[in-house]
């Protein structure tokens, strides 16, 4: 059985990943300080957590999974950055190795960490080979790799970094990972949708390119993107500018991506979709925000289920002792 720790675990997309591929496991833990986030994880799998921080905290998982706060790193965020004495949210991730030190002699095999691929710009750089440099000193071997969801079946175009750490061992290869074929967007989308989903207001209307030709003559604008073979990245809202991409539903009219077609594009299951609902039911004649914004904050299951057979492959992770 593989036992796993997540941080900052949102909805779980980690143990979603290891349900799909059937892998024994126990979530030993998980730590979410979001108590929204919490109760959707709970919604899907345990019934049982706890809104808590990190800090402080001490476990002894075979996999410690992290995906700290991003908004910070971010090109779209304030770059605040996330070195060890920024005290930003994106700092947390240096909270994560003062929990491996605390484990003392014991530490994880694996210690994967997901993040915006502005971690790597030169501004915000320092802070990611701090964090590579103190991973050494505690015995991991890490490497890192952008990886694009849309290389692994997914239509979003979706990169982030991902770095893998591996206790006392060679270096991940990343060439290991299958690629896959993107599936065609139109498996995704709703084939009837809500007229809220619509766009309406005047100041959206005026980003979308095609109905307001005379914005090509301005220096600078930000056009809502029409989806054709693939959306863009699913953030937290998309009644915004720039978003995931809006749909055409004829020559004058577009709409929004629904929660729906958010969770499917995160990898998660209409079925999953139904529980959360169940946890966050939409007002009438509304969308529901909390549910994008917990899809847009989470990971694709796809790149997750792809990184952990990786690891099975190397043999970092055995397949017998996921089955005893």
């Amino acid at each position: 059985m593989i036992k796993t720790l997540e941080l900052f675990g949102g909805i779980g997309a980690p143990r979603k990943a290891l349900v799909n591929l059937g892998i024994e496991h126990k979530s030993i833990d998980y730590v979410e300080i979001d108590e929204k986030a919490v109760r959707a994880y709970n919604a899907l799998y345990d019934k049982t957590i706890q809104p808590q921080s990190v800090i402080g905290y001490n476990l002894r998982p075979d996999v410690l999974v992290h995906g700290s706060p991003c908004q910070d790193f971010s090109r779209a965020g304030y770059r605040w950055g996330g070195g060890s004495e920024d005290k930003t949210r994106s700092s947390l991730l240096f909270e994560t190795l003062k929990i491996i030190r605390n484990m003392g002699a014991w530490k994880p095999r694996v210690v994967l960490w997901e993040n915006v691929k502005g971690v790597l710009d030169r501004d915000m750089v320092h802070a990611f080979k701090d964090y590579l440099a103190q991973m050494d000193e505690m015995g991991y071997t890490s490497s890192y790799e952008v990886l694009n969801a849309m290389d692994f079946g997914i239509p979003q175009k979706r990169e982030r970094i991902y770095t893998i750490s591996v206790l006392n061992g060679e270096r991940f290869n990343f060439s290991l990972l299958e690629k896959k074929p993107t599936r065609p967007i139109g498996e995704f989308l709703e084939s009837d949708t809500d007229d809220i989903y619509t766009i309406k207001i005047p100041s959206m209307l005026s980003k979308i390119e095609a109905l307001n030709m005379q914005q090509k003559n301005a220096k600078y604008n930000r056009y809502l993107d029409v989806i054709d073979t693939h959306c863009w990245t699913i953030s937290t809202r998309q009644d915004r500018c720039p978003n995931a991409g809006i749909v055409k539903l004829n020559s004058h009219k577009y709409r929004y991506l629904t929660e729906l077609e958010c969770a499917r594009l995160m990898g998660f299951s209409d079925e999953d979709h139904a529980k959360l609902l169940t946890e966050y039911p939409t007002k009438k004649g509304k969308k529901n925000a909390t549910l994008y914004k917990l899809y847009g904050n989470s990971i694709v299951v796809d790149v997750l289920e792809t990184i952990y057979k990786g690891l099975f492959e190397m043999g970092v992770l055995k397949l017998e002792e996921a089955s005893n």
